[in-house]
């Protein structure tokens, strides 16, 4: 079945450039006269966002697995009291970070069972209809997380042998769901890689998604 609206997920490790490409596309798409719902995980209710600053805290310590599960709680309500909604409305969904994210980060990252991942987000039973991969190289997001203003988080702590894990995740992601996922290059201009994202939009949700 067709939903009436548009799902579309925006994916990547730390710096490269999520939050920035996610409100550009947004902002193209709403010029084109769509509306838009932009949101984010773990977030977008507010007891998915109080679990989310449980779980951004550098003084969290968490087993895998409950990190995991916590996840998992927080799409849940995310899912049933935001997302659905707007897809029935028709609207474009874009959320930053969703299944994929748990899967490279929980999975690929701190090594929980992938199978478990993968049952949990059949529980869930919603798949984008386009995922936008952000990769850019290690050195790059290296040195653009080390320009941030702010305080690492707890996941932006961990070390450059995990990150490396979660940028192998999302490519073996990206390789088994080709129909579903696009790779975007992250380590050139913001304008540039706005583009490209705008095409490549475009391009594989023609029917839903028109100029």
């Amino acid at each position: 079945m067709i939903r009436p609206g548009a799902f579309i997920t925006v994916e990547g490790g730390e710096a490269v450039g999520k939050s920035t490409q996610i409100a550009r596309l947004a902002a193209t798409l709403r010029s084109h006269g769509h509306n838009i719902l932009l949101t984010r995980e773990p977030g977008g209710t507010p007891g998915a966002e109080a679990i989310r600053a449980l779980l951004l805290n550098p003084a969290t310590t968490l087993a895998p697995l409950a990190d995991t599960l916590l996840v998992f709680a927080a799409r849940a309500d995310h899912v049933a009291t935001l997302i659905r909604p707007a897809l029935a409305r028709g609207d474009i969904v874009l959320c930053d970070r969703f299944t994929d994210s748990t899967m490279a980060y929980q999975g690929y990252g701190l090594g929980v069972d992938c199978a478990t991942i993968a049952a949990l987000t059949e529980m869930i039973g919603l798949t984008p209809d386009l995922t936008l991969i952000l990769d850019a190289p290690p050195e790059i997001a290296a040195a653009r997380l080390e320009a941030r203003a702010t305080n690492p988080d707890r996941y932006e702590r961990f070390d450059a042998d995990f990150a490396a894990r979660v940028a192998a995740g999302f490519r073996e992601i990206a390789a088994a769901n080709p129909a579903r996922c696009a790779v975007i290059d992250a380590s050139g201009p913001i304008d540039s890689i706005a583009a490209t994202i705008a095409a490549t939009v475009t391009s594989r949700l023609p029917h839903r998604i028109g100029p």
